[in-house]
């Protein structure tokens, strides 16, 4: 591993739920716990220039299962309902008080399943506020990437067999803006944490999701419009996927909905400019403090 991942790793914790062992890594703080939910094919390491820009908050944030330093156990049906099952059950046992969300790519799937079930009243958890950013929440308006579609479908075991450091290396920096190209170091540590368990082998299991956000359009797509609490929405509008078509979906659900564009910025907003997203997720979070 990286030097940098092995320090991320070492300030966090294996915790036994009932999917799996997941990895989770959390720190004390004022007012409302800050959960980040971290996307696809990457892991709550994404975070680590933000938590420290948060003004001082708690905050919480785990690899899905199947991610980063989590378990990676094959066979398994990954599904976003279990995500969202994991992060109540991890939220319960770690906070006391309520939570807001912070949601990247897979992980606004992830909100947008907690927001639901707070609607239904299910939710365990008292849940504040969101904010999304950069998730392919309307499916029908991204731009999936060739591989994408290859891995959701009938090759895609094929083509997760054939995964390796170079092949992931081009196709993860297809993702970052031309102002702001992914570095050799950047891909060292998600490729590292991509391949970590043998991860790598299991990408066409993962990508489940997407299915899912189609199979879910109805629950998902109404929760954000209808859900009565503060849900902003913070965007790198140069991101080649999750596209600023897919903004403007969210946007027609939730008019009133408050917006940040991050102007340049491609699909991780949160890697090419750290201090951008951490002051828009501050704004839309209502964090005082710098």
């Amino acid at each position: 591993m990286p030097s940098e991942v092995e320090e991320w790793r070492a300030g966090g914790r294996q915790v036994r739920t009932r999917a799996g062992t997941l990895f989770v890594r959390s720190a004390a703080g004022a007012g409302p716990t800050v959960v980040l939910l971290h996307g696809y094919p990457s892991s709550s390491f994404d975070f680590r220039d933000i938590v420290g820009r948060l003004g001082g908050r708690a905050w919480l944030t785990i690899d899905f299962l199947g991610f980063g330093l989590s378990d990676k156990p094959r066979p398994h049906r990954y599904s976003l309902f279990e995500h969202a099952d994991t992060v109540e059950e991890i939220v319960a046992a770690n906070t006391a008080g309520p939570i807001v969300l912070l949601a990247h790519d897979m992980g606004t799937s992830v909100a947008t399943e907690l927001i639901a079930r707070d609607i239904d009243g299910t939710l365990t958890c008292a849940l504040d506020r969101v904010v999304l950013s950069n998730g392919s929440v309307i499916l029908e308006k991204a731009s999936l990437r060739p591989i994408q579609q290859i891995l959701r479908g009938p090759l895609g075991p094929a083509a997760a067999r054939l995964a390796n450091r170079p092949v992931f290396t081009r196709e993860f920096a297809r993702l970052f803006s031309a102002r702001h190209p992914l570095t050799k170091e950047e891909a060292a540590a998600q490729w590292a944490l991509l391949a970590h368990a043998r991860g790598h082998r299991i990408a066409h299991l993962l990508t489940a999701y997407l299915d899912e956000r189609v199979t879910n359009a109805a629950r998902w797509h109404g929760a954000v419009r209808d859900w009565d609490k503060p849900l902003g929405f913070l965007w790198g509008t140069a991101d080649p996927v999750a596209t600023v078509a897919v903004l403007d979906g969210l946007r027609a659900l939730r008019p009133a909905a408050p917006v940040l564009e991050l102007a340049g910025l491609g699909h991780y907003p949160q890697l090419e400019d750290a201090e951008a997203f951490a002051a828009g997720a501050r704004t839309l979070l209502a964090i005082d403090g710098s």
